[in-house]
Protein backbone atom coordinates (compact mmCIF):
# COMPACT_ATOMS: atom_id res chain seq x y z
CA UNK A 1 0.00 0.00 0.00
CA UNK A 2 3.38 2.16 0.44
CA UNK A 3 3.63 1.86 -3.23
CA UNK A 4 0.15 3.09 -4.12
CA UNK A 5 0.62 6.34 -2.24
CA UNK A 6 4.11 7.09 -4.31
CA UNK A 7 1.55 6.27 -7.30
CA UNK A 8 -0.59 8.91 -5.64
CA UNK A 9 2.13 11.77 -4.94
CA UNK A 10 3.23 11.17 -8.56
CA UNK A 11 -0.25 11.94 -10.05
CA UNK A 12 -0.33 14.38 -7.35
CA UNK A 13 2.74 15.98 -8.62
CA UNK A 14 1.74 16.65 -12.15
CA UNK A 15 -1.60 18.91 -10.75
CA UNK A 16 0.02 21.08 -8.49
CA UNK A 17 2.67 23.66 -8.74
CA UNK A 18 6.25 22.34 -8.05
CA UNK A 19 6.49 24.60 -4.73
CA UNK A 20 2.25 23.22 -3.31
CA UNK A 21 3.68 19.54 -4.10
CA UNK A 22 7.14 20.24 -2.33
CA UNK A 23 5.92 22.39 0.57
CA UNK A 24 2.74 20.62 1.40
CA UNK A 25 2.06 16.65 -0.22
CA UNK A 26 6.03 15.35 -0.96
CA UNK A 27 6.82 15.05 2.99
CA UNK A 28 3.76 13.36 3.36
CA UNK A 29 4.45 9.52 4.11
CA UNK A 30 2.17 6.40 4.58
CA UNK A 31 2.42 5.37 8.36
CA UNK A 32 -0.19 2.38 8.23
CA UNK A 33 -2.48 0.77 5.42
CA UNK A 34 -4.90 -1.81 4.93
CA UNK A 35 -7.33 -2.74 2.18
CA UNK A 36 -9.93 -0.05 2.92
CA UNK A 37 -7.35 2.24 4.98
CA UNK A 38 -4.73 4.33 4.81
CA UNK A 39 -2.64 6.22 7.32
CA UNK A 40 -0.71 9.29 6.19
CA UNK A 41 1.72 11.02 8.15
CA UNK A 42 2.80 14.82 8.20
CA UNK A 43 5.49 16.73 9.72
CA UNK A 44 4.11 18.80 11.91
CA UNK A 45 -0.02 19.81 13.14
CA UNK A 46 0.04 22.89 10.77
CA UNK A 47 0.70 21.02 7.50
CA UNK A 48 -1.73 18.12 8.54
CA UNK A 49 -4.54 20.75 8.95
CA UNK A 50 -3.42 22.54 5.57
CA UNK A 51 -3.61 19.32 3.57
CA UNK A 52 -6.54 18.21 5.11
CA UNK A 53 -8.50 21.51 4.53
CA UNK A 54 -7.53 22.33 0.78
CA UNK A 55 -6.22 18.81 -0.34
CA UNK A 56 -8.15 16.03 0.72
CA UNK A 57 -10.64 15.83 -1.81
CA UNK A 58 -8.00 15.98 -4.44
CA UNK A 59 -6.16 13.24 -2.65
CA UNK A 60 -9.17 10.81 -2.35
CA UNK A 61 -9.39 11.50 -6.39
CA UNK A 62 -6.37 10.44 -6.98
CA UNK A 63 -6.96 6.90 -4.97
CA UNK A 64 -10.29 6.71 -7.14
CA UNK A 65 -8.08 7.23 -9.66
CA UNK A 66 -5.46 4.34 -8.98
CA UNK A 67 -8.46 1.54 -8.95
CA UNK A 68 -8.50 1.96 -4.39
CA UNK A 69 -12.29 2.99 -4.67
CA UNK A 70 -13.26 5.51 -1.35
CA UNK A 71 -10.40 4.29 0.93
CA UNK A 72 -10.78 6.12 4.35
CA UNK A 73 -7.82 8.13 5.01
CA UNK A 74 -6.82 9.43 8.62
CA UNK A 75 -3.37 11.89 8.66
CA UNK A 76 -1.14 11.82 12.26
CA UNK A 77 1.14 14.03 12.51
CA UNK A 78 4.41 12.27 12.53
CA UNK A 79 6.41 11.82 15.59
CA UNK A 80 9.40 14.35 15.50
CA UNK A 81 13.40 12.54 15.69
CA UNK A 82 14.78 12.89 18.91
CA UNK A 83 17.61 15.17 18.61
CA UNK A 84 20.81 13.42 19.67
CA UNK A 85 21.64 14.19 23.12
CA UNK A 86 25.36 15.84 23.57
CA UNK A 87 26.99 12.67 25.25
CA UNK A 88 26.28 11.00 21.68
CA UNK A 89 27.25 13.67 19.29
CA UNK A 90 30.09 13.41 16.67
CA UNK A 91 33.09 15.02 17.57
CA UNK A 92 32.55 17.73 14.94
CA UNK A 93 33.85 21.58 15.33
CA UNK A 94 30.90 23.59 16.72
CA UNK A 95 30.53 25.24 13.44
CA UNK A 96 30.41 24.27 9.85
CA UNK A 97 32.14 26.88 7.44
CA UNK A 98 31.11 28.08 4.19
CA UNK A 99 33.45 26.61 1.77
CA UNK A 100 33.07 29.37 -0.42
CA UNK A 101 33.47 32.17 2.38
CA UNK A 102 35.56 30.46 4.81
CA UNK A 103 38.17 33.66 5.28
CA UNK A 104 34.91 35.90 6.64
CA UNK A 105 35.21 35.90 10.78
CA UNK A 106 31.46 35.57 10.70
CA UNK A 107 30.36 33.47 7.25
CA UNK A 108 29.74 29.94 9.81
CA UNK A 109 26.83 27.70 10.52
CA UNK A 110 26.94 26.75 13.83
CA UNK A 111 26.39 22.71 14.23
CA UNK A 112 23.35 23.19 16.23
CA UNK A 113 21.22 25.05 14.12
CA UNK A 114 19.34 21.89 12.57
CA UNK A 115 15.98 21.28 11.63
CA UNK A 116 15.93 18.76 13.96
CA UNK A 117 16.76 20.59 16.84
CA UNK A 118 14.36 23.44 16.12
CA UNK A 119 11.35 23.01 18.68
CA UNK A 120 8.04 22.89 16.27
CA UNK A 121 5.20 24.69 18.20
CA UNK A 122 1.99 26.64 17.26
CA UNK A 123 4.22 30.14 16.99
CA UNK A 124 6.41 28.42 14.51
CA UNK A 125 5.26 25.82 12.38
CA UNK A 126 4.63 27.33 9.22
CA UNK A 127 8.35 29.00 9.11
CA UNK A 128 9.35 25.77 9.98
CA UNK A 129 7.79 24.37 6.94
CA UNK A 130 8.52 26.96 4.88
CA UNK A 131 12.19 26.68 5.78
CA UNK A 132 12.20 22.99 4.90
CA UNK A 133 10.89 23.79 1.50
CA UNK A 134 13.37 26.44 0.81
CA UNK A 135 16.23 23.88 1.35
CA UNK A 136 15.05 20.82 -0.13
CA UNK A 137 16.37 20.28 -3.93
CA UNK A 138 13.20 20.85 -5.45
CA UNK A 139 12.79 23.73 -7.23
CA UNK A 140 10.54 26.73 -5.49
CA UNK A 141 7.98 28.97 -7.23
CA UNK A 142 8.76 31.45 -4.97
CA UNK A 143 11.88 33.67 -5.12
CA UNK A 144 12.45 34.23 -1.34
CA UNK A 145 11.78 33.66 2.11
CA UNK A 146 11.31 36.63 4.58
CA UNK A 147 11.31 35.49 8.51
CA UNK A 148 9.68 37.96 10.66
CA UNK A 149 10.45 37.40 14.30
CA UNK A 150 11.69 39.10 17.69
CA UNK A 151 15.40 38.31 18.57
CA UNK A 152 15.77 34.75 20.26
CA UNK A 153 12.33 33.60 18.99
CA UNK A 154 14.18 30.92 16.12
CA UNK A 155 15.12 32.63 12.92
CA UNK A 156 18.46 32.72 13.08
CA UNK A 157 18.38 28.83 13.46
CA UNK A 158 16.08 28.31 10.53
CA UNK A 159 18.28 30.63 8.06
CA UNK A 160 20.93 28.36 9.43
CA UNK A 161 18.92 25.03 9.23
CA UNK A 162 18.27 25.94 5.47
CA UNK A 163 21.90 26.60 4.60
CA UNK A 164 23.54 23.35 6.36
CA UNK A 165 21.12 20.96 4.68
CA UNK A 166 21.73 22.51 1.57
CA UNK A 167 25.49 21.84 1.85
CA UNK A 168 24.61 18.03 3.01
CA UNK A 169 22.94 17.58 0.12
CA UNK A 170 25.40 19.29 -2.20
CA UNK A 171 28.87 20.34 -0.48
CA UNK A 172 29.79 22.52 -3.58
CA UNK A 173 26.57 24.67 -3.23
CA UNK A 174 28.33 28.33 -3.49
CA UNK A 175 26.27 29.85 0.27
CA UNK A 176 26.94 33.54 1.34
CA UNK A 177 25.70 33.43 4.93
CA UNK A 178 25.94 37.25 6.74
CA UNK A 179 23.97 39.86 8.42
CA UNK A 180 22.82 43.17 6.38
CA UNK A 181 25.79 45.08 8.35
CA UNK A 182 28.72 42.74 6.85
CA UNK A 183 27.28 43.07 3.42
CA UNK A 184 27.23 47.24 3.94
CA UNK A 185 30.49 47.20 5.25
CA UNK A 186 31.99 44.83 2.57
CA UNK A 187 30.45 47.26 -0.02
CA UNK A 188 31.85 50.12 1.60
CA UNK A 189 35.23 48.70 1.79
CA UNK A 190 35.30 47.60 -1.97
CA UNK A 191 33.78 51.21 -3.24
CA UNK A 192 37.01 52.44 -0.93
CA UNK A 193 39.64 50.28 -2.17
CA UNK A 194 38.00 50.53 -5.99
CA UNK A 195 36.92 46.89 -6.27
CA UNK A 196 33.58 47.57 -6.54
CA UNK A 197 33.11 45.22 -9.76
CA UNK A 198 34.13 42.52 -8.06
CA UNK A 199 31.77 42.89 -5.41
CA UNK A 200 29.36 42.87 -7.98
CA UNK A 201 30.66 39.55 -9.80
CA UNK A 202 30.97 37.90 -6.52
CA UNK A 203 27.46 38.29 -5.28
CA UNK A 204 25.54 38.05 -8.61
CA UNK A 205 27.78 35.08 -10.44
CA UNK A 206 29.57 33.62 -7.82
CA UNK A 207 26.44 32.79 -5.24
CA UNK A 208 23.83 30.01 -5.39
CA UNK A 209 21.90 30.79 -1.79
CA UNK A 210 21.77 33.87 -0.24
CA UNK A 211 21.17 33.89 3.57
CA UNK A 212 21.03 38.12 4.48
CA UNK A 213 20.04 38.45 8.68
CA UNK A 214 18.57 41.05 10.05
CA UNK A 215 18.01 43.28 6.92
CA UNK A 216 16.38 45.86 9.56
CA UNK A 217 19.17 47.92 9.72
CA UNK A 218 19.54 48.73 5.83
CA UNK A 219 16.94 51.42 6.86
CA UNK A 220 18.31 54.96 5.77
CA UNK A 221 21.01 53.76 3.46
CA UNK A 222 20.25 54.55 0.49
CA UNK A 223 23.07 53.30 -1.93
CA UNK A 224 23.43 50.01 0.13
CA UNK A 225 19.83 49.41 -0.68
CA UNK A 226 19.98 50.24 -4.54
CA UNK A 227 23.05 47.86 -4.44
CA UNK A 228 21.24 45.23 -2.91
CA UNK A 229 18.20 45.64 -5.02
CA UNK A 230 20.29 44.65 -8.30
CA UNK A 231 22.04 41.94 -6.78
CA UNK A 232 18.25 40.57 -5.24
CA UNK A 233 17.25 40.69 -9.12
CA UNK A 234 20.41 39.19 -10.83
CA UNK A 235 19.65 36.19 -8.49
CA UNK A 236 16.29 35.71 -8.98
CA UNK A 237 16.67 36.23 -12.63
CA UNK A 238 18.92 32.80 -12.15
CA UNK A 239 16.07 31.22 -9.64
CA UNK A 240 19.07 31.31 -7.19
CA UNK A 241 17.75 30.71 -3.51
CA UNK A 242 17.55 33.57 -1.05
CA UNK A 243 16.71 34.00 2.66
CA UNK A 244 15.85 37.39 4.95
CA UNK A 245 15.41 37.46 8.48
CA UNK A 246 14.54 40.64 10.13
CA UNK A 247 12.60 41.85 13.14
CA UNK A 248 10.76 44.63 11.73
CA UNK A 249 7.97 43.94 8.33
CA UNK A 250 10.42 45.96 5.64
CA UNK A 251 7.30 48.83 5.33
CA UNK A 252 7.62 49.47 8.72
CA UNK A 253 11.76 49.92 8.83
CA UNK A 254 12.44 53.90 8.65
CA UNK A 255 13.32 54.96 5.16
CA UNK A 256 13.44 51.97 3.47
CA UNK A 257 12.81 52.07 -0.29
CA UNK A 258 9.35 51.03 -1.75
CA UNK A 259 11.52 49.31 -4.37
CA UNK A 260 13.87 47.65 -1.60
CA UNK A 261 10.13 46.89 0.46
CA UNK A 262 8.96 45.23 -2.77
CA UNK A 263 11.64 42.73 -3.36
CA UNK A 264 12.23 41.48 0.08
CA UNK A 265 8.30 40.59 0.33
CA UNK A 266 8.02 39.18 -3.51
CA UNK A 267 8.41 35.72 -2.03
CA UNK A 268 7.21 34.02 0.62
CA UNK A 269 6.93 36.00 4.07
CA UNK A 270 6.11 34.20 7.47
CA UNK A 271 6.36 35.45 11.22
CA UNK A 272 7.96 33.55 14.26
CA UNK A 273 5.48 34.54 17.39
CA UNK A 274 6.38 33.80 21.53
CA UNK A 275 6.04 30.54 21.72
CA UNK A 276 3.24 29.37 23.90
CA UNK A 277 2.92 27.65 27.21
CA UNK A 278 3.80 23.67 25.60
CA UNK A 279 5.98 24.95 23.85
CA UNK A 280 8.10 26.63 26.06
CA UNK A 281 8.11 23.66 27.99
CA UNK A 282 9.43 21.64 25.46
CA UNK A 283 12.43 24.25 25.06
CA UNK A 284 13.33 24.23 28.29
CA UNK A 285 13.05 20.28 28.83
CA UNK A 286 15.51 19.63 25.61
CA UNK A 287 18.07 22.52 26.71
CA UNK A 288 18.32 21.41 30.10
CA UNK A 289 19.02 17.80 28.47
CA UNK A 290 21.54 19.41 26.08
CA UNK A 291 23.09 21.03 29.19
CA UNK A 292 23.02 18.36 31.32
CA UNK A 293 20.81 20.19 34.29
CA UNK A 294 18.54 17.69 35.97
CA UNK A 295 15.55 19.50 36.78
CA UNK A 296 12.23 18.33 38.90
CA UNK A 297 8.92 18.82 36.49
CA UNK A 298 7.47 21.56 38.66
CA UNK A 299 10.98 23.44 37.94
CA UNK A 300 10.55 23.00 34.11
CA UNK A 301 6.82 24.34 34.06
CA UNK A 302 7.58 26.90 36.81
CA UNK A 303 10.05 27.78 34.15
CA UNK A 304 7.63 27.55 31.42
CA UNK A 305 5.22 30.12 33.30
CA UNK A 306 7.43 32.93 33.92
CA UNK A 307 9.77 33.17 31.21
CA UNK A 308 7.64 34.09 27.91
CA UNK A 309 10.08 36.40 26.18
CA UNK A 310 12.35 34.42 24.15
CA UNK A 311 14.58 31.10 24.06
CA UNK A 312 17.69 33.08 25.38
CA UNK A 313 15.84 33.65 28.68
CA UNK A 314 14.91 30.52 29.20
CA UNK A 315 18.86 29.32 28.30
CA UNK A 316 20.38 32.08 31.07
CA UNK A 317 17.95 30.72 33.33
CA UNK A 318 19.40 27.20 32.91
CA UNK A 319 22.62 28.26 33.28
CA UNK A 320 22.26 30.22 36.22
CA UNK A 321 20.47 27.27 38.32
CA UNK A 322 23.03 24.95 36.87
CA UNK A 323 25.86 27.06 38.06
CA UNK A 324 24.05 27.66 41.54
CA UNK A 325 23.57 23.96 41.83
CA UNK A 326 27.04 23.53 41.01
CA UNK A 327 29.25 26.24 42.27
CA UNK A 328 27.33 26.39 45.50
CA UNK A 329 26.09 22.99 46.42
CA UNK A 330 22.50 24.27 45.92
CA UNK A 331 19.55 21.91 45.18
CA UNK A 332 17.61 22.74 42.40
CA UNK A 333 14.29 23.29 43.24
CA UNK A 334 11.35 25.73 43.23
CA UNK A 335 12.79 28.44 45.78
CA UNK A 336 16.13 28.57 43.30
CA UNK A 337 13.84 28.83 40.51
CA UNK A 338 11.97 31.31 41.89
CA UNK A 339 15.16 33.60 42.69
CA UNK A 340 16.83 33.30 39.33
CA UNK A 341 13.38 34.51 37.73
CA UNK A 342 13.58 37.35 39.66
CA UNK A 343 16.68 38.35 38.33
CA UNK A 344 15.49 37.71 34.65
CA UNK A 345 11.87 38.28 34.89
CA UNK A 346 10.90 42.00 36.52
CA UNK A 347 7.14 42.33 37.35
CA UNK A 348 6.94 46.02 35.68
CA UNK A 349 4.57 46.30 32.81
CA UNK A 350 2.28 43.89 34.30
CA UNK A 351 -0.88 43.91 36.46
CA UNK A 352 -2.50 42.58 39.13
CA UNK A 353 -5.08 39.92 38.80
CA UNK A 354 -7.32 41.73 41.04
CA UNK A 355 -7.07 44.52 38.43
CA UNK A 356 -8.27 42.33 35.90
CA UNK A 357 -10.76 40.52 37.59
CA UNK A 358 -12.02 43.85 38.35
CA UNK A 359 -12.27 44.95 35.04
CA UNK A 360 -13.80 41.97 33.68
CA UNK A 361 -16.46 41.83 36.21
CA UNK A 362 -17.51 45.65 35.31
CA UNK A 363 -17.25 44.94 31.65
CA UNK A 364 -19.84 41.66 31.92
CA UNK A 365 -21.62 43.36 34.83
CA UNK A 366 -21.20 40.87 37.32
CA UNK A 367 -20.07 40.36 41.07
CA UNK A 368 -16.32 39.14 41.63
CA UNK A 369 -17.71 36.65 43.96
CA UNK A 370 -20.01 35.25 41.30
CA UNK A 371 -16.66 34.55 39.08
CA UNK A 372 -15.29 32.43 41.48
CA UNK A 373 -18.05 30.63 43.19
CA UNK A 374 -18.39 26.92 42.17
CA UNK A 375 -21.39 28.03 39.80
CA UNK A 376 -21.47 26.98 36.35
CA UNK A 377 -23.76 29.54 34.67
CA UNK A 378 -23.17 30.76 31.35
CA UNK A 379 -23.28 34.20 33.04
CA UNK A 380 -20.75 33.36 35.58
CA UNK A 381 -18.27 30.66 33.47
CA UNK A 382 -18.13 32.81 30.79
CA UNK A 383 -16.60 35.44 32.08
CA UNK A 384 -14.74 33.33 34.49
CA UNK A 385 -13.07 31.83 31.20
CA UNK A 386 -12.00 35.36 29.92
CA UNK A 387 -10.55 36.91 32.81
CA UNK A 388 -8.56 33.40 33.04
CA UNK A 389 -7.03 34.00 29.75
CA UNK A 390 -6.30 37.94 30.24
CA UNK A 391 -4.51 37.05 33.73
CA UNK A 392 -2.34 34.00 32.08
CA UNK A 393 -1.55 37.01 28.70
CA UNK A 394 -1.07 40.10 30.53
CA UNK A 395 0.29 38.75 34.16
CA UNK A 396 3.25 36.83 35.60
CA UNK A 397 1.06 35.14 37.85
CA UNK A 398 1.23 31.04 37.93
CA UNK A 399 -1.43 29.36 36.72
CA UNK A 400 -1.57 28.10 39.90
CA UNK A 401 -2.13 30.94 41.47
CA UNK A 402 -4.51 32.51 39.04
CA UNK A 403 -6.90 29.27 40.31
CA UNK A 404 -6.26 30.09 44.06
CA UNK A 405 -7.98 33.21 42.75
CA UNK A 406 -11.03 32.08 41.12
CA UNK A 407 -10.86 28.80 43.38
CA UNK A 408 -10.05 26.63 40.52
CA UNK A 409 -7.26 24.08 39.96
CA UNK A 410 -4.26 24.63 37.34
CA UNK A 411 -5.39 22.01 35.12
CA UNK A 412 -9.04 23.91 34.96
CA UNK A 413 -7.28 27.42 34.67
CA UNK A 414 -4.95 26.15 31.67
CA UNK A 415 -8.49 24.33 30.06
CA UNK A 416 -10.17 28.07 30.55
CA UNK A 417 -7.29 29.66 28.21
CA UNK A 418 -7.10 27.13 25.62
CA UNK A 419 -10.86 27.06 25.07
CA UNK A 420 -10.73 30.87 24.83
CA UNK A 421 -8.04 31.19 22.51
CA UNK A 422 -9.55 28.08 20.60
CA UNK A 423 -12.59 30.16 20.50
CA UNK A 424 -11.49 33.31 19.36
CA UNK A 425 -10.31 32.02 16.30
CA UNK A 426 -13.92 31.69 14.79
CA UNK A 427 -15.95 34.00 17.42
CA UNK A 428 -15.56 37.51 16.47
CA UNK A 429 -17.46 38.90 18.64
CA UNK A 430 -15.24 37.52 21.18
CA UNK A 431 -12.29 38.66 19.39
CA UNK A 432 -13.56 41.79 19.81
CA UNK A 433 -14.10 41.64 23.17
CA UNK A 434 -10.68 40.33 24.26
CA UNK A 435 -9.11 42.50 22.06
CA UNK A 436 -11.44 45.52 23.38
CA UNK A 437 -10.28 44.10 27.77
CA UNK A 438 -6.72 43.76 26.19
CA UNK A 439 -6.25 47.45 25.35
CA UNK A 440 -7.85 48.59 28.96
CA UNK A 441 -5.02 46.36 30.54
CA UNK A 442 -2.14 47.85 28.25
CA UNK A 443 -3.67 51.72 29.72
CA UNK A 444 -3.19 50.01 32.92
CA UNK A 445 0.36 49.43 32.16
CA UNK A 446 1.47 52.71 31.07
Amino acid sequence: MGAVWEQVKDQLRSDLSTNSFSLWINPISCLEATEMSMVLGCPNRFSKNWVMENYLGLIQEKFDAAGMGRIALEFKVQPHQQAPSPASLPADPDQLPLPSLNRRRNLWLKSQFTFDRFIVGQSNEFAYSASRSMASAAPCDYPSLLMLADTGLGKTHLSQAIGRRILEKNPESRIFYMTAEDFTNEMVASLKAGRIEAFKKRYRQGCDVLLLEEVHFLGGKEKIQAELGYTLDALANDNKRIVFTSALPPKDVPRMSKELTSRLTAGLVTTIADPDYETRVQILTRKAGACRATLPPEVIHFLAERLRRDVRQMESALTCLKARAELLGARIDIDLAKEVVSALASGEGCVTPAAIIDLVCRYYRVEPEKVSSPSRKKAYAYPRNIYAYLCRRHSDETLEEIGKTINRSHSTVLYSVELVASRMKTDRNLKHQIDFLASRIEDMKK
